[in-house]
């Protein structure tokens, strides 16, 4: 049952889950959420026909992006929906995304634990499996409807687009119009050109290229299923993504007077903060995942949010994720910029005061105590001016600080570091790898 994880099922698929288990979720699926009618989708993958055949009466939406089975989730007013998707993942995985009523995220805390539970113990589900009561169910029209209403005019801007092969290919052309740029516009659930994480350098390269070779103001990379999206300035650079979340502010602030609060997380850079608190904004941070992200914000009645994984959060949009809808918001401000002759790696210039180490993986099998060492060892040398330990820890000083997490999909330690020059977060970097290597035998 290796495919249970916080946020959602997901892995190889035959391999960490099959049909049986995806039936057996299916089935759960009702109990669990209290209704007889659940919302189901599902991306591109060879796998994801097979997965759909499960046990639950289904109102099928057919082939969608995630975001779109959450439109679906609130505005029809759903108790339960599953997207079938193994997100970013390579073309061998699979898996499943469960929200309940209001789009909210069903997470290994909030109720994969109790299916896990469930079937692990053996409780029992019908002897003859069957496929549940199928009604096809139409949206794109009016998801489409619903994203139109916030796009911007963007005919001043040459846009550069990989749609990855997977589900943005639903709906960018119909958003952006024909005449802009893509690159892998076909749904293809193998991902013949690219694996469909744009968190991944080399997945970039291919619309960077179409950035020079077409002179773009930006370029828009999605993943597979469309939750997530990232972002190649005009001079071919990727954008780390917890910058957008300042980006946004442009378009929640000044064009719409909307301050309130902003969520980011627990890895986002200071950057973020020091960029919107002058506008008005009040910031929260918060951990990592949608799990966790979408609750939050709806707590806190946040106006947006965001995480360095390229996920960004709307009050908008039920306070759920869309790649899409976040890509729509971003444009707007890029060609607003582009009308005052602000080029858009001139205001990421403005906004990115840091250096940054991004993610470094180490792979160890005492986290808890790799986790533990790292915060003694720099805290015990200097002072810190903020600590977080909600999500591993974040520790801040006042010239650097750094955040040290669990994965909850792989297993792995997660290092993040930024510092006011390059020297500092090298020194900062070459002695977390030492701590690691030689107390933890980590691998890097």
């Amino acid at each position: 049952m290796g495919a249970f994880h916080a946020y959602d099922i997901r892995g190889v698929y035959n391999v960490d889950f099959d049909k049986h288990t995806a039936y057996k979720v299916g089935y759960f699926i009702p109990e669990l959420l209290s209704t007889d009618k659940v919302l189901v989708g599902r991306d591109c993958r060879v796998s994801s026909p097979e997965v759909h055949e499960y046990g639950a009466d289904v109102y099928d939406i057919g082939l969608s992006t995630t975001p779109m089975v959450y439109f679906g989730t609130a505005n029809y007013g759903f108790k339960a929906s599953v997207q079938i998707t193994a997100s970013h993942n390579p073309r061998e995985y699979n898996g499943m995304k469960v929200s309940r009523e209001n789009a909210l995220p069903v997470g290994f805390d909030s109720g994969l634990g109790q299916i896990k539970e469930w079937i692990d113990s053996g409780k029992p589900t019908p002897a003859a499996e069957r496929k549940g009561k199928v009604i096809d169910m139409d949206i794109h029209k009016d998801y489409l409807d619903f994203l139109l209403k916030f796009k911007g005019d963007y005919s001043l801007l040459n846009l550069a687009f990989d749609l990855s092969n997977g589900m943005a290919c639903l709906y960018a052309k119909e958003i952006f119009g024909e005449d802009q740029s893509y690159i892998f516009d076909e749904m293809d659930g193998t991902f013949p050109n690219h694996e469909p994480n744009p968190l991944i350098p080399k997945n970039v390269e291919p619309l960077q290229d179409l950035v020079h070779e077409v002179g773009a103001d930006v370029g828009v990379i999605y993943d597979g299923d469309a939750d997530r999206v990232m972002f190649v300035d005009n001079e071919g650079k990727f954008i780390s993504p917890d910058l957008m979340i300042a980006v946004l502010g442009h378009y929640y602030v000044e064009e719409r007077g909307l301050k309130g609060t902003v969520l980011q997380d627990i890895r986002s850079s200071k950057a973020v903060g020091e960029y919107l608190s002058p506008m008005g904004c009040q910031m929260e941070t918060w951990k990592v995942g949608r799990a966790f992200a979408a609750k939050k914000l709806r707590e806190l009645d946040g106006v947006w949010g965001g995480e360095l994984a390229g996920h960004y959060y709307f009050k908008d949009f039920f306070y759920s994720d869309s790649g899409l809808l976040a890509s729509m918001l971003i444009l707007r401000v890029v060609a607003a910029m582009k009308r005052k002759g602000v080029a858009l790696s001139e205001l990421i210039g403005k906004i990115a005061r840091y250096k940054n180490s991004g993610e470094i993986n180490f792979r160890i099998e005492d986290k808890a105590g790799a986790m533990n060492a790292v915060r003694d060892y720099f805290t015990s040398a200097e002072t810190p001016t903020a600590t977080m330990d909600f999500d591993g820890y974040r520790v801040e000083f006042p010239e650097w600080w750094f955040n040290i997490r669990p994965s909850n999909t792989e297993p792995y330690l997660r290092f993040i570091c930024e510092a006011t020059s390059d020297e500092l977060l090298e020194e900062k970097v070459a002695m977390t790898k030492r701590l690691l290597i030689e107390r933890f035998d980590a691998k890097i």
